[in-house]
């Protein structure tokens, strides 16, 4: 069997966390920008813990209304005070159950502008630099923000997304379009397994673009995403990175 890493974005308030969690290797938890407070985390952290899944920090833009999955204006001082905000109340419930930071995963619209926007992925790594030596960053192959960090000497981890659909430039197709999504669980294997084998990924286009992954997101508000998983889990070899 192949070896797969799988991760999800957890603590969003889909409250399937627990359901999740035996079949993934990673999490992402919301910290408080698009989603998720101090009790939220804790919650995810000792579900993670039980699970023995590595435990991710997921910051945002700080905009609940949109969910984070909106651009949004902000000057490079706010953003800066947003992230390290979030990271400190994501680390201070880490401390309080003795749990290790194993990576930083941004969210939503500010993972894809710091893809492609040198100025703002410079900003962002910036908020994030107390953490260079402790966690590594899951980044998107090929991005801005994965070059920037290796310069600034940032561990990364590429992460490809198993149920969106890409576009030939290696963006992710807009949620606003039809086919966004992959919902079916077979079409997701199907994906990570051409991305493992093949290192390129099909876009919506159906070109074949190079494409590398150490780990793959199941976002947990896709609405089978506990089917997903669980038939993931069943048809890989789990594998932890880091």
């Amino acid at each position: 069997m192949i070896e797969v890493n799988i991760n999800c974005d957890l603590g969003e308030g889909t409250s399937n966390e627990a359901s999740i969690m035996p079949y993934i290797q990673s999490c992402n938890i919301a910290c408080g920008g698009h989603a998720g407070n101090r009790n939220t985390i804790a919650e995810a952290i000792q579900i993670a813990l039980k699970n023995d899944v590595a435990i991710g920090a997921h910051p945002s833009y700080p905009d609940v209304e949109n969910f984070g999955r909106v651009s949004m204006p902000i000057s490079n001082e706010d953003l800066i005070n947003t992230i390290q905000k979030q990271m400190k109340l994501f680390d201070e419930v880490l401390s309080e159950y003795d749990a290790t930071l194993h990576h930083i995963k941004p969210h939503g619209a500010l993972y894809n502008d710091i893809a492609k926007d040198d100025k703002l992925a410079i900003v962002f790594l910036s908020a994030i630099a107390d953490y260079k030596n402790r966690a590594a960053i899951y980044v998107p192959f090929g991005s801005v923000v994965a070059k920037k960090a290796l310069e600034e000497g940032f561990t990364i981890y590429y992460e490809a997304f198993a149920d969106r659909a890409y576009n030939d430039d290696l963006s992710l197709v807009s949620r606003k379009l039809p086919n966004s999504l992959i919902t079916d669980k077979n079409q997701v294997l199907e994906q990570i397994m051409h991305i493992k084998n093949e290192e390129a990924v099909i876009s919506i286009n159906n070109k074949a673009i190079p494409m590398e992954a150490a780990t793959f997101c199941v976002h947990s508000d896709t609405e089978n995403a506990i089917e997903i998983v669980e038939f993931l889990y069943k048809n890989f070899q789990t594998a932890n990175i880091g």
